[in-house]
C-alpha cells in the first residue's frame, strides 16, 4: 500500500487524524544525495525551511533555497521536498512546543520494531486473544522502560489539550 492509500485507510478509521511526514527522516533522505563532506553544510541550507514559523514562509524558503547553490546543486533533494509537501505543511499548523515533540516518528518506529520482533519469534498464534495478549504484555514492558519523560513533553500537552480540546484531557497536579 503507496502512502495515498495508506492516508485514505488512515482517514477512514480515524477521520480526525492530522498525518504529517517525519521532518527527520525527510532531511536524512535529503542528505542521502550528498558527499560527507557536504551533509553538515546541506543540513544547514535546510534548517530554515523546516524551521519556518509557517507553511507559507516554508514555501518561500524552500523557494529560496532551490534558487540558491545548494538548490541547483542538488535538485533532487528539492524535487523530494515537493513531493512530501502536502504531508510536511500539517507540521506548520503546531506551535514551536508541539513541534519539538513531533518532528519525528522514532519513538513510535521503535515501539512498533519491538513489538514486531516478539511476534515474529512466535511465528503463529492459536487465537486472536493470544496474539491480543502477547502484544498487551510487549507494550506492557515496553512502558516499564520509560523512565523519563520527552523533553517539552509538557509545554507540548498544554498546547495539544488547546489544539484538540475534545481529545485531549490533561490531568491536574
Amino acid at each position: 500500500m503507496g502512502l495515498k492509500g495508506l492516508s485514505e485507510a488512515l482517514r477512514a478509521i480515524f477521520p480526525h487524524t492530522t498525518l504529517q511526514t517525519c521532518i527527520v527522516h525527510l532531511i536524512r533522505h535529503s542528505l542521502d544525495f550528498a558527499t560527507w563532506k557536504e551533509r553538515h553544510p546541506l543540513s544547514k541550507a535546510l534548517r530554515p525551511i523546516y524551521a519556518a514559523p509557517d507553511a507559507e514562509a516554508a514555501r518561500t524558503e524552500l523557494d529560496e533555497f532551490e534558487a540558491r547553490p545548494w538548490g541547483r546543486r542538488f535538485p533532487t533533494v528539492v524535487a523530494a521536498w515537493r513531493r512530501a509537501w502536502t504531508h510536511v505543511i500539517p507540521f506548520f499548523a503546531f506551535p514551536p512546543d508541539v513541534r519539538r515533540v513531533i518532528d519525528t516518528t522514532h519513538a513510535l518506529e521503535s515501539v512498533h520494531a519491538r513489538v514486531r520482533k516478539i511476534i515474529q519469534t512466535r511465528g503463529h498464534f492459536p487465537t486472536d486473544e493470544a496474539a491480543i495478549k502477547l502484544i498487551w504484555l510487549a507494550l506492557r514492558n515496553l512502558t516499564a522502560e520509560w523512565v523519563l519523560p520527552t523533553r517539552h513533553w509538557h509545554a507540548a500537552m498544554r498546547q495539544f489539550a488547546i489544539l484538540y480540546e475534545d481529545r485531549v484531557t490533561v490531568p491536574r497536579a
